[in-house]
């Protein structure tokens, strides 16, 4: 599971970095709002955890600026105990959970145990992503034409969306949607994208999936940037 750690604090910022990858999460810490958004517009992540205080950008202006932009990843706040006011804003704002400095290290792990549990049981009737709308009670991609997926290319296409104009990479897709199949592999998620390419072509959707097998894929807006600009991107992926 990959989180996100924004934490101004150096001390304690390496400290929980430290603790959490002893839990055997991938963590990607920084030291304020603007590096966090930063990595949020590059990256998919299971949990994000913020620090209301916050240099450049507080922890309350990232969590109001990714729920506006529809990224409904859970997040944990860090508050002082003086922060009361700030807390019911954050929840107002979307936040999942908040947990009062100083903690104890069980609390957190209780708390981002929760918080990511709670994120791989989000499932929206509808998800939207440029001319595209899939259903999950039906199963159904439709654009211009409707189609039908399998449970796998519904699962696969959910986690695309749900990471919007990200690039994915194969581990990433294999952990997120073959978690409890350990025979699946970089070709069963390949199979399943050139499935999904089909399908999108075959509801004449203005979206497709850029990229290919070791450098990660993307769902993107036909005409938006081509393969050969998605090659450009930098080295980061989920």
């Amino acid at each position: 599971m990959k989180l996100l750690l924004a934490e101004d604090t150096q001390d304690l910022n390496h400290a929980l970095t430290t603790v959490l990858r002893m839990q055997k999460y991938d963590v990607d810490s920084v030291y304020d709002g603007l590096e966090a958004e930063k990595l949020l517009e590059e990256n998919g992540y299971d949990g994000i955890i913020l620090d209301i205080m916050m240099p450049g950008k507080s922890g309350l202006e990232v969590l109001h600026d990714i729920r506006e932009r529809n990224i409904t990843t859970p997040v944990l706040l860090l508050t002082a105990k003086s922060e009361i006011d700030d807390r019911v804003a954050g929840l107002d704002a979307g936040a999942d959970d908040y947990l009062t400095k100083p903690f104890a290290m069980k609390e957190l792990f209780a708390r981002v145990r929760a918080m990511v549990r709670r994120g791989t049981e989000y499932s929206a009737k509808e998800l939207h992503y440029g001319d595209v709308t899939l259903k999950s009670e039906s199963l159904e991609l439709s654009s211009l034409n409707t189609v039908r997926l399998s449970m796998k290319e519904f699962e696969l296409m959910q986690t695309f969306v749900l990471n919007e104009d990200k690039e994915l990479s194969t581990d990433f897709l294999l952990e997120h949607v073959w978690p409890e199949e350990p025979d699946a592999s970089e070709d069963t998620v390949t199979l399943y994208i050139n499935f999904l390419r089909g399908k999108l072509t075959s509801i004449s959707a203005h979206v497709t999936i850029e990229g290919k097998s070791g450098r990660g894929f993307r769902l993107c807006r036909l005409g938006k940037e081509t393969s050969d600009d998605s090659e450009s991107h930098g080295s980061r992926q989920p």
